[in-house]
């Protein structure tokens, strides 16, 4: 008997259920683009009703029509150029090191479910950056992916990948906003609404002549009266929507933490990833003031790993349970002892207000007596 090569197994049948398996996921990702599709003839057409109907056929004041065309083309350039950076930005996945070895997934199918498994993810994860468990105290495993998660990262369902700091699935960019992306998405919906309140500004004169019968008889007026409708009622979604994502930078949260909050080793907090308003700022917009308008990615560290801080008092948060009080010394060995990031842990450096004698200092004084942040031990 010759030996050779194996032939390489048949397609499967056109009836078989694989084929069809295909099939269906390939117009489920034909669909997943029609949002996209949608808001893209949308942005299409206002472009041809402003520039076109508004602008040079209806405008008769000629510095009037220049002023409008380049403030426009500006407003509608920097959103479609975020809107781009949005779409085909590619999620950032963890990195190989959170990914269990060939042994350790053979240690975790052999071993029953239970306390067996976690000392074999306890393991994997001894020296990862992670400080978030399950709601069981449990290491963030995905079955999925094969990895230990980082902290802030979950699975997508419609993506099937773990994402890096994932906010949401947004069907209008058809991604994942994440890491990756985050900033990308703020400045779409900043310059999207900034598109649609220029537009519904500078066509609202028109508007009103259109109900005052102030304007000639031409397609034009209909392209003026859905223009104008239809920035308002974009402008009212976006701002609404806008205002939210500012809030959650300002918090440093993500949507999926506002639904359920990172879970620590040693309590459920709501505020553990923010650091104050201007280092939540700088996380996701950097330290360069000179990218934060641009849609070009500048936020500090890797996605994989953020600085962490207790807070012991919010005006959102109820107060801390007996026992579980952040400031003992005993909760400093509650978190493993991985350094961060480089680009993540100046964060907690560069602030004069954090050093721990001044805390300390603070403790002595009346009506100061409960200080506001205590770091987790880092070293």
């Amino acid at each position: 008997m010759r030996c050779g090569k194996m032939a390489a197994p048949p397609p499967p049948a056109a009836g078989a259920p694989g084929a069809w398996g295909g099939v269906r996921r390939r117009c489920q990702r034909l669909l997943y683009w029609v949002p996209v599709l949608f808001i893209s003839s949308i942005l299409c057409w206002s472009y041809y009703a402003y520039v076109t109907q508004l602008c040079l056929l209806t405008m008769t004041n000629i510095g009037e029509k220049v002023v409008c065309l380049v403030a426009y083309h500006i407003f509608f350039m920097l959103f479609v150029w975020s809107y781009w950076k949005t779409i085909f930005t590619l999620p950032m996945n963890p990195s190989k090191e959170f990914h269990l070895s060939y042994s350790d997934k053979e240690s975790l199918e052999r071993e029953p479910r239970g306390e067996s498994q976690q000392e074999v993810l306890r393991r994997a994860a001894k020296d990862l950056p992670i400080y978030t468990r399950t709601m069981s105290g449990a290491i963030r495993y995905c079955d999925r992916c094969h990895l230990v998660k980082p902290d802030r990262c979950h699975h997508c369902s419609v993506c099937d990948k773990c994402i890096l700091k994932m906010d949401h699935h947004c069907p209008w960019v058809n991604n994942c906003v994440g890491f990756s992306n985050y900033k990308f998405f703020l400045l779409f919906l900043a310059y999207s609404l900034l598109y649609c309140l220029f537009i519904a500004a500078t066509d609202l004169q028109y508007f009103i002549k259109f109900w005052t019968n102030g304007l000639p008889d031409t397609q034009a007026k209909f392209h003026i009266m859905f223009l104008f409708f239809a920035a308002a009622m974009f402008s009212v979604s976006l701002s609404s929507l806008f205002g939210y994502h500012c809030w959650l930078v300002s918090k440093n949260k993500s949507t999926l933490e506002v639904f359920r909050a990172p879970i620590f080793r040693h309590r459920t907090d709501k505020n553990g990833f923010s650091l104050g308003f201007s280092k939540n700022l700088r996380q996701v917009f950097g330290d360069e003031k000179k990218y934060w308008l641009l849609p070009v990615f500048s936020s500090l560290g890797d996605g994989c790993s953020f600085p962490t801080c207790l807070v012991n008092q919010d005006p959102e948060q109820a107060s801390t349970p007996g026992g579980l009080n952040s400031t003992s010394k005993s909760e400093n060995h509650l978190f493993p002892a991985k350094p961060l990031r480089d680009s993540q842990s100046h964060l907690l450096t560069d602030a004069p207000s954090w050093p721990e004698t001044a805390a300390k200092a603070d403790k002595g004084k009346v009506g100061m007596s409960n200080p506001a942040l205590t770091m987790e031990n880092e070293t």
